[in-house]
């Protein structure tokens, strides 16, 4: 572009005096805007071919733009329809609207963190969540941190810091991003002794790791993997008396946890937290966020004099969580008083415990609308699929459920269609499988806003 076309581009100052540049002040402040706008200028002085020059006001269009782009925030709302209910990287559980209402409540105000409204003295953040916790699980006494992994962390540093930990190797599990039970165990200071076999350990193999070295038995709930065949393992009841008989205390790690049973929602059945307490174990973590259905948290429960050392050892400052996710703790625990009404307020069960005809109805009720908003290349059809739970939990029990299935002509794929879906104004995330996109419906719950949503592949958002 020559010198003098460029003469001819607005100067900064005439787009900032744009009428059209006045809600872009208004939004984004003088500062912010200035900059975008010299962006834009930059972006066309440097682009030699072309051949017409945009006005003020298309200058400030296209920094309004750029400025909205910049502040679109990266945890935005998206259609999780992967058939994948607690997914790790979508945020695991939605909260309850009771969870949502308190810690907005929290967040809004001061509270009673730790401060005691009937003694006027200070007080302790964990008494909000203890009589809770002991209620719905029967244990003596509880305490929370910020995950389930800081849980087991900061007891096995309690209870064997310097000592031996005796665990099953067929318990030593992994979790996601390569995050190892033995890694966690190092960190805390123990000494991993692993005992048995991958796919069988007895109770004589506990005893004979015991010793005046050890300072715990560990039990880890394989939630995220299922060995099958000729196996053996100790259950909680059995390890508990081993470990009452040596002297030293049993935590057991069930890992996603759950509060009640859910078979009673036609679900497959997983050990609760109270039956844990009930078998004997001295302690007993699990998370908030997987199928208990709330914020991310670590729960830890036992013993009294456990969870007092636990409360009086320095990590727990570094691993405490705040007033706004005690708020929301509190009110999805309270849920749990009242479980004949517990899948219809709580989402993760709710969504966990969907019937696939009712799935079905919905995918069928959508077709015609959706396949409307389709490029006139993609093709779609309602067809049957299995959910998965997710965040480790019951890995070999999928649901049956229904999806929209998309469809490319021979020898293109789904890529751009799948990208296109993404940049929506609320992105729509499914799963590919066998040349295929799958939209899983389980956890669609508002259609009316997902067909508006879709609208856009129209207008802006379509393939390219």
């Amino acid at each position: 572009m020559d010198k003098a076309a460029l003469r001819a581009l607005p100067s900064v100052d005439r787009v900032l005096g744009a009428p059209s540049c006045a809600p872009v002040l208004r939004r984004f402040g003088r500062s912010e805007a200035t900059a975008a706008i010299r962006a834009e200028l930059a972006a066309i002085r440097a682009t030699p071919a072309a051949t017409s020059l945009p006005d003020a006001d298309a200058i400030a269009a296209r920094a309004s733009a750029a400025l909205e782009a910049r502040h679109r925030s990266g945890l935005r709302p998206l259609f999780n329809l992967t058939g994948t209910v607690l997914h790790t990287n979508l945020g695991r559980a939605i909260l309850a609207e009771a969870a949502v209402e308190a810690a907005t409540a929290a967040m809004r105000d001061a509270v009673a963190l730790e401060f005691d409204l009937a003694t006027g003295k200070r007080g302790e953040r964990d008494d909000h969540l203890r009589a809770l916790l002991c209620e719905l699980t029967g244990a003596e006494d509880a305490t929370v941190v910020n995950n389930n992994a800081a849980a087991v962390l900061i007891a096995l540093n309690t209870l064997g810091e310097g000592r031996q930990a005796v665990v099953s190797r067929g318990e030593l599990i992994e979790i996601g991003g390569a995050f190892r039970m033995p890694d966690i165990m190092a960190r805390a200071g123990v000494r991993l002794v692993e005992i048995g076999t991958t796919n069988r350990t007895h109770p004589r193999d506990y005893r004979a790791a015991l010793g005046p070295e050890v300072g715990l038995l560990l039990k880890v709930h394989t939630s995220n993997y299922r060995i099958e065949g000729f196996t053996a393992e100790v259950g909680g009841a059995a390890l508990a008396a081993i470990a009452r008989e040596a002297g030293v205390p049993l935590l057991n790690d069930l890992g996603s946890g759950t509060l009640t049973d859910l078979s009673h929602h036609g679900l497959q059945r997983e050990p609760t937290v109270r039956e844990a307490v009930e078998e004997g174990a001295d302690l007993v973590t699990f998370s908030g966020d997987k199928l208990l259905g709330g914020p991310q948290a670590g729960f830890i429960v036992g013993r009294r004099e456990l969870i007092g050392a636990i409360n009086r050892n320095p990590m727990k400052r570094a691993l405490r969580v705040d007033k706004i996710r005690l708020a929301a703790l509190e009110a999805t625990l309270k849920l749990y008083r009242d479980p004949d009404r517990l899948a219809e307020r709580l989402p993760t069960l709710g969504l966990l415990a969907r019937r696939a005809p009712e799935i079905e109805a919905q995918a069928r009720r959508l077709l015609d609308a959706v396949e409307q908003a389709l490029p006139a290349d993609i093709a779609v059809e309602a067809v049957p699929c299995r959910s998965q739970i997710g965040s480790g939990a019951l890995p070999l029990d999928t649901l049956p459920s229904f999806a929209l299935r998309f469809t490319a002509p021979r020898g293109r794929d789904l890529e751009a269609f799948v990208a296109a879906l993404r940049a929506l104004p609320r992105p729509v995330i499914g799963r590919l499988r066998d040349g295929a996109l799958l939209l899983d419906l389980r956890c669609l719950t508002d259609e009316a806003a997902f067909l508006d949503n879709l609208a856009a592949l129209a207008s802006g958002h379509g393939i390219v």
